[in-house]
């Protein structure tokens, strides 16, 4: 009988695995695509894909913050480039319903990265995603849309980075949000006031960009870095700089149309 009952749970065991096992691989690769579209700016497209995986997992905190940094992204493109960011956001028909898909996702992923803390307050998937949903919800209002709220989302999300790199100084990820706060709070918030919010200070913030992209990490990841890099270069103004790196930008995302436009205008090598 005792062998019966360990056999049963062995075949429950294989048959679980058989139908988790090829699921798991169809979201990764799901996802996969889907940052490869993200990077290469079709973010209509890496939101669907992420929304598909997100419904079929409600617990994958990777489907729900590549979501929500795609609608954040399709957002700054829908707003264009005008520094009246009010009379934008009222001429910007489609930005409402992008606004409520992004609070709506984050909101989702927030709560269940807060699910899985409460299980196992340690572990680092649920510290980074709980802090990088915090940040995109802070950086849309605040360098996007020149709102300056989200101050109890900014502070969750600093100090859940700070505990995360505390305990894991190389998580790459984490470091590039990391950093993002320090370029951010140095260089939009008012300087009088930037000791309220732990201060900032955008040199560190390059740096640990630049460290962070030369690490062998997955591709996202990489990716992620090279683009924080190229970002924060070009907010800067240290364009050859940032010629080279959207130069090697360019040959795995081809298709990202603000890295050729960027390359088309300031690249001597791109313009001849």
């Amino acid at each position: 009988m005792r062998h019966l009952t360990r056999l049963a749970a062995v075949l429950a065991a294989t048959l679980t695995f058989a139908g988790v096992a090829p699921l798991a691989s169809a979201q990764s690769a799901t996802l996969d695509e889907a940052h490869r579209l993200f990077y290469s700016g079709q973010y209509e497209a890496a939101t669907a894909l992420a929304l598909s995986v997100r419904e079929s997992d409600p617990q994958n905190l990777l489907a729900y913050e590549l979501r929500s940094s795609s609608l954040h992204f399709q957002i700054r493109r829908a707003l264009g480039t005008s520094d009246d960011r009010e009379k934008a956001w009222k001429a910007c028909a489609s930005c409402p319903s992008l606004m409520a898909a992004f609070l709506e996702e984050t909101t989702l992923g927030r709560a269940a990265a807060r699910e899985r803390l409460a299980r196992h307050p340690s572990d680092p998937e649920g510290m980074f995603f709980l802090g990088k949903l915090d940040l995109n919800y802070v950086w849309l209002q605040l360098s996007t849309l020149g709102r300056k709220t989200g101050w109890s989302e900014y502070w969750e999300g600093r100090k859940t980075l700070d505990a995360l790199l505390k305990m894991d100084p190389t998580h790459v990820r984490g470091r590039v949000a990391r950093a993002w706060i320090d370029y951010i709070v140095a260089t939009k918030v008012p300087r009088g006031v930037r000791w309220l919010v732990g201060g900032g200070n955008k040199k560190r913030g390059l740096d640990i960009v630049r460290e962070a992209s030369l690490v062998d990490a997955p591709p996202y990841v990489q990716a992620e870095a090279r683009f924080a890099l190229w970002d924060m270069q070009v907010r800067e103004k240290r364009v050859p700089d940032a010629v080279v790196t959207a130069r090697g930008l360019t040959r795995e995302f081809p298709e990202n149309r603000e890295l050729t436009r960027f390359l088309s205008t300031h690249d001597l090598q791109t313009s001849r």
